[in-house]
C-alpha cells in the first residue's frame, strides 16, 4: 500500500528557523515607504492636472458668458426684440405696449413710433413689436426675429374652441408653428387680474397651471397690469441671458426698420434699401443675401450709419421717429470687390450639344446651305409614294420609270397622319400621357397648373373639383396604388415606362439612369457633410478674422441690394409697414438649386387633401420659396423609397422639391394659398432632411386580377389584361395575392387577356391576384421660385 506512492509533506520549520530566513521575502520599511510615496505622488499629480483642467474649462465658460453678457448689454449690441403675442383676440396689446415703452422711454410712448427705445435707466435697448392677431405670415416673421417672445393672456378671455380657457384657435395654431420654428426665450404676461389680493393670487395660480403645459419649463409667468409689475420684469429682463434657435445663430440677418427703393434709371430694376441693425454674425459686402419672399441678390453697397438710438444718450435722444432716420449720418461705406464677390448662380446652364462628338465648321455649314438651295431650285420627278430619304438614292437618268405629269405634285410625300407626325399611333397614350385620362398619374401639363380666369370659375366647378380630389384621396387610402388596366389601349404601351422588381429592398436601380432634363439645371455635392463642415468653418474663420469687407454685429447699416425688380420692391415697401422685412446673409453655395428633401407631417388642423406636385409655399429658416413637392415614404435598409400620391395624416413623409440649397438642419413650415384674398393655411410642418438628387423615389402601380377557375395551386385569372400579347409581355414579372401567396404567369388563355397562373400555395376563390410595376418619379419644376 505505502512505498514510494505515499504522499510526504515537507515539515514546517518556522519554529527552528532564524529571523533572517523568516523575513527574507519581506520588503523593508524604508523601501515600502519609498514605493508608497512614489505612488502617492503619481496620483497627486494626475489629480492636480485634472483639477487644473476643470478649472480652465470653468474659467473659459465663465469668460464666454461674461463676454456674451457684455455684448448684449453694451452699447454696441443691437436692441433686443420683444414680440407681444396675444393668445386670444380679446387681449389688449396696445395698452401693454404703451406701458412698456413709457417705462423704457423718458418721454411719452406716443412719441416712439419706431418701437425702438434706448433706456439709460435700465441700461438696455429694446424694440417692441405687436403681433397682429389673425395675420399668420406676420406673426411667423416676427417670431423668426424675436429675442423674447412674450405671450399675453387675459383672465377675462374664455375660449370654447380649444381645451384651454385662455387660448383661442388662432393662438393655438400659432403656438404649434412657433414650436416647429424653434422657440426663443419666452415669458407669459397675465393681464386683467382683480385688485383683491386673495382672488388675484388664486386666478394667477389657475392661469399658470392651465398654461404651464403649453410652454417650456423655464418659461416665467408675470402679472402685467401695473407699471410696478412691468418695472420688475424689465429689471429681470435686462440681466436675462436669452437663448435663440441654433439656425438663427449661424447666419447674419438684418431686420429692416425702414424699407425704401431707389431707381437706377431702369424701369424694371431698382435698388432696394434696407436699414436696420445687423444681428447674430458679421456680414460681408461680397456675400449674397436673401430678402424675405423676394429672392437672392447681390449687395451693391453697405453704408454704416450713426446709431440713432445710442445707449449713453443725452436728453431727448432716447427716441427717434422714422422720419428723422433719413438724416442719419453716414460713418463708413463698403463696396464689393468684383474678384471676391460671390456670383449669383441659381441654375446650371447645360450644353445641349455636350454629348456630340463632332460639330461642323462654319465653312461646312455655309456649303450645306448652298447645296440645300440648289437642291430646292432643281425640280425632280420621283415615283409616287417615295420618301425623301429614298429619293436621295435615285440618280438622275436611271432606269426608274418617270411618272406622268399629272403625278408630279404628288411626289415626295411622307407617310403622315392628320397631325403631320410619323408613326404616332399611341402617342396620346404613351407612358404617363395616358395616365391623366385614367386617373393614375399625377403628371400634369403646364396648362393644367395655370390658374383659371376668375370669370370662368364658378362655385359649382370648385365644389366638383374638391369632391373629385377628396374621392381620389379616399380611394388612395383604401386601395393604395391600385390602377385599372385600360381596355382600349395595350398595357405594354400604357405601362411602357414601368418595370417589375424581384425585391423592392435588394433589387438594383441605377440612380443616374434616364434622368430628366431638369436634372441638367441643378447642382449636386459629392459629400454633403464634408462640404457643409468646410463652409461653416470658413464662415467662422471669417467671423474671427474681422476682415475689412465685413461690418460687425450691432452695426446700424443700410444695405443697397441691386437688381431688384421694381414690382417686387414696391410690394416690399408696402409689406414693411405691417410685417418685418428680413435680409439674411447666405452661406456659400446656398443660392444654387438642387433637390431638397424635407421630413414633414401633415398639420392636424388642416383636413383637406394635399396632392403630390401641388404648388406650396415653404418657409425654411429665414428663407421662403415655392415648391411642388413629391411625397414619398422612407424605408430602412434600402436605397429605394415609394412615392405617395397624397400626404396622409398621422405619419411622417418625405417631401422632395427643386429649391435653392440650404444646409440642414433647418425648420420648415409649409403653407398653401387657396386664393389671392385668402390667408394661406399651414398644411404641414417639419425640417430639412438632406440634399440628394440621387435619392430614388419609385412610383408603384398595382394591376389586379380575379380568379375565374381555381384548382389548388393553379388558377385562371381575368381582368388584369385584355389581350394575349400583354400577358406574354408581362410574363417575367412576379405575382402575389392579397392573402400572402406568390406566383407567376404560365401562359395566356384565349384572346381576351385571361391567363393561367401558378402559385406557391392553395388559392382561395375570394383572393385577388396583384402585380407590382415601378418607375422612377421626380418632383415638378416650379413656375417661379419665390412668392413675391
Amino acid at each position: 500500500m505505502g512505498g514510494s506512492r505515499v504522499q510526504v509533506n515537507k515539515a514546517h520549520k518556522s519554529r527552528f528557523s532564524s529571523k533572517h530566513s523568516r523575513n527574507v521575502h519581506k520588503t523593508s520599511v524604508k523601501d515600502r515607504i519609498a514605493v508608497v510615496k512614489t505612488e502617492r505622488n503619481v496620483g497627486k499629480g494626475a489629480r492636480a492636472a485634472r483639477i487644473q483642467r476643470n478649472k480652465m474649462i470653468r474659467d473659459r465658460k465663465r469668460a464666454a458668458v461674461l463676454k456674451e453678457k457684455r455684448e448684449l448689454s453694451g452699447s454696441r449690441s443691437p436692441p433686443r426684440v420683444i414680440v407681444l403675442f396675444g393668445l386670444s383676440a380679446s387681449v389688449d396689446l396696445d395698452s401693454l405696449n404703451d406701458d412698456l415703452l413709457s417705462l423704457l422711454s423718458k418721454e411719452s410712448s406716443s412719441g416712439v413710433s419706431s418701437g425702438t427705445v434706448a433706456s439709460s435707466d435700465y441700461r438696455t435697448r429694446t424694440t417692441v413689436l405687436k403681433a397682429p392677431h389673425g395675420d399668420l405670415l406676420a406673426c411667423m416673421e416676427m417670431a423668426k426675429v424675436a429675442d423674447l417672445l412674450a405671450f399675453v393672456a387675459s383672465i377675462n378671455s374664455l375660449s370654447e374652441e380649444t381645451d384651454s380657457y385662455y387660448i383661442d384657435s388662432f393662438g393655438d395654431q400659432c403656438l404649434s408653428v412657433f414650436r416647429s420654428l424653434g422657440l426663443p426665450s419666452t415669458v407669459v404676461f397675465i393681464r386683467d387680474l382683480p385688485t383683491e389680493l386673495k382672488q388675484r393670487n388664486e386666478l394667477k395660480k389657475l392661469c399658470t397651471s392651465s398654461l404651464a403645459s403649453e410652454f417650456p419649463e423655464d418659461c416665467k409667468f408675470y402679472p402685467a397690469d401695473t407699471k410696478d409689475e412691468l418695472h420688475k420684469f424689465l429689471w429681470l429682463f435686462k440681466e436675462q441671458r436669452l437663448k435663440v434657435p441654433h439656425w438663427r445663430a449661424q447666419r447674419p440677418y438684418l431686420m429692416a426698420q425702414k424699407v425704401d427703393a431707389a431707381s437706377d434709371g431702369n424701369s424694371e430694376k431698382c435698388t432696394l434699401l434696407l436699414t436696420g441693425y445687423l444681428r447674430a454674425r458679421s456680414l460681408s459686402v461680397n456675400q449674397l443675401v436673401h430678402v424675405t419672399g423676394a429672392g437672392d441678390f447681390q449687395l451693391s453697397k453697405i453704408e454704416v450709419l450713426k446709431d440713432p438710438f445710442p445707449l449713453n444718450s443725452r436728453k431727448n435722444q432716447d427716441t427717434m421717429d422714422l422720419d428723422e432716420m433719413n438724416d442719419v449720418k453716414v460713418i463708413g461705406c463698403l463696396a464689393p470687390d468684383p474678384e471676391k464677390q460671390e456670383a449669383l448662380i441659381v441654375e446650371n446652364e447645360p450644353d445641349p450639344l455636350a454629348g456630340e462628338q463632332t460639330w461642323p465648321t462654319e465653312a461646312e455649314i455655309a456649303k450645306a446651305d448652298e447645296d440645300l438651295k440648289k437642291k430646292k431650285t432643281r425640280k425632280r420627278t420621283v415615283p409616287r409614294g417615295t420618301s425623301e430619304y429614298q429619293a436621295a438614292w435615285i440618280v438622275d437618268g436611271s432606269d426608274a420609270e418617270e411618272s406622268d405629269g399629272d403625278d408630279e405634285d404628288d411626289g415626295m410625300v411622307l407617310d403622315q397622319n392628320e397631325d403631320g407626325q410619323e408613326g404616332k399611333e399611341y402617342t396620346e397614350f404613351d407612358g404617363d400621357g395616358a395616365s391623366v385620362r385614367f386617373g393614375d398619374s399625377d403628371e400634369e401639363t403646364d396648362i393644367d397648373s395655370v390658374m383659371m380666369e376668375a370669370d370662368n370659375i364658378t362655385r359649382e366647378k370648385i365644389e366638383d373639383e374638391l369632391k373629385e380630389l377628396k374621392e381620389a384621396h379616399a380611394a388612395d387610402e383604401e386601395f393604395p396604388d391600385e390602377v385599372d388596366t385600360p381596355m382600349d389601349i395595350p398595357a405594354r404601351k400604357r405601362f411602357a415606362k414601368y418595370r417589375g422588381l424581384k425585391s423592392f429592398r435588394t433589387s438594383s436601380w441605377d440612380p443616374k439612369e434616364s434622368l430628366p432634363q431638369d436634372y441638367g439645371r441643378i447642382f449636386q455635392f459629392d459629400n454633403l457633410k464634408r462640404t457643409q463642415k468646410h463652409v461653416l468653418a470658413k464662415a467662422l474663420a471669417k467671423e474671427q478674422e474681422n476682415m475689412d469687407d465685413c461690418i460687425p454685429v450691432g452695426s446700424y447699416a443700410r444695405l443697397h441690394i441691386g437688381e431688384v425688380p421694381s414690382a417686387i420692391a414696391s410690394k416690399l415697401c408696402a409689406l414693411g409697414k405691417t410685417t418685418p422685412i428680413t435680409a439674411c446673409g447666405l452661406l456659400e453655395h446656398e443660392s444654387k438649386v438642387s433637390v431638397l428633401h424635407f421630413s414633414v407631417k401633415k398639420n392636424e388642423t388642416y383636413d383637406l387633401p394635399i396632392k403630390s406636385k401641388e404648388e406650396l409655399l415653404f418657409h425654411v429658416g429665414f428663407r421662403q420659396f415655392v415648391g411642388r413637392p413629391l411625397f414619398s415614404s422612407e424605408y430602412i435598409n434600402t436605397d429605394k423609397n415609394k412615392m405617395e400620391r397624397f400626404l396622409h395624416p398621422g405619419r411622417f413623409s418625405v417631401a422632395s422639391i427643386y429649391a435653392p440649397i440650404s444646409f440642414p438642419p433647418l425648420p420648415s413650415i409649409i403653407l398653401k394659398r387657396t386664393g389671392e384674398d385668402v390667408a394661406p393655411a399651414v398644411v404641414a410642418v417639419g425640417s430639412l432632411k438632406s440634399i440628394d438628387p440621387d435619392r430614388i423615389i419609385l412610383k408603384r402601380v398595382i394591376l389586379t386580377g380575379y380568379p375565374q377557375r381555381v384548382s389548388k395551386r393553379k388558377a385562371s385569372v381575368k381582368h388584369m389584361f385584355y389581350n394575349p400579347e400583354d400577358v406574354k409581355w408581362f410574363k417575367p414579372v412576379e405575382l402575389y395575392t392579397k392573402r400572402g401567396l406568390r406566383g407567376r404567369i404560365k401562359e395566356p388563355v384565349g384572346t381576351h387577356g385571361a391567363m393561367k397562373c401558378l402559385l406557391n400555395g392553395v388559392l382561395e376563390q375570394r383572393d385577388t391576384i396583384c402585380m407590382n410595376l415601378f418607375k422612377r418619379a421626380y418632383p415638378r419644376w416650379p413656375n417661379h421660385h419665390y412668392a413675391l
